[in-house]
């Protein structure tokens, strides 16, 4: 397999701004829902998770034993309206204080992730303001696209300058770069850790990326 990332790309794409390493993955199935949108779109956003979670390896399910909904999608046009979801408050803390830090940024997206004890995450929550240049995205592009960063949670700046997608010239069709996959593909390696803090994971992933094994390395 032909690798592009360097493990230095690789420490990149789970860097924190304050220059720390943080990694995580799922550590249960995930079972997403979604808020906001119409039948149609609803399909398209679960089929994107669901396409990601495959060539990760990773396991989707109808409910959590615990949250019902563990991944959770909402779709609206102006951050004021989170404040009229029932009991969202309660599960993202600060939601009044973070709501208006987004407003003056006018912000268009924002993901926060809820970990268990073992550091894998045990719940997502995205949220996407339908408005500008985010309204103007197909669909299959901005669900591919969540996707993909709600599977891991990756750097502060992991795709500021890049998009973790790309657009076959043959046929248009919109598909995860290869790198980008094949990173996924190996944080879900049953031999890695759900949660790493100390940049020597990345390395383990670049192994993977060279030689795909079953064994600790």
């Amino acid at each position: 397999m032909n690798v592009t990332y360097t493990p230095d790309q690789i420490e990149q794409l789970f860097t924190r701004a304050d220059g720390s390493y943080a990694f995580a993955r799922w550590g249960r199935p995930i079972a997403p829902i979604v808020f906001g949108v119409e039948d149609e779109t609803l399909q398209v956003v679960k089929g994107a998770v669901e396409a990601v979670a495959t060539f990760a390896g990773h396991q989707m399910a109808e409910t959590d034993p615990e949250l019902g909904a563990n991944l959770m999608f909402f779709f609206f046009r102006d951050w004021q309206e989170l404040g009229a979801v029932p009991d969202l408050d309660r599960m993202i803390p600060g939601l009044e204080t973070l709501v208006t830090r987004l407003a003056a940024q006018d912000a268009s997206q924002y993901r926060a992730f809820r970990f268990d004890d073992q550091g894998g995450i045990q719940a997502a929550f995205v949220f996407l303001r339908m408005s500008g240049d985010m309204a103007k995205l197909p669909a299959e592009t901005l669900a591919l696209t969540q996707a993909v960063q709600t599977l891991l949670m990756w750097g502060d700046t992991a795709f500021a300058e890049i998009s973790p997608l790309a657009v076959l010239p043959d046929s248009g069709a919109t598909i995860v770069r290869p790198e980008i996959a094949g990173v996924i593909a190996a944080a879900y390696d049953r031999m890695m850790p759900v949660a790493a803090q100390d940049a020597s994971h990345a390395l383990r992933l670049f192994a993977r990326l060279q030689a795909p094994t079953t064994g600790d390395s």
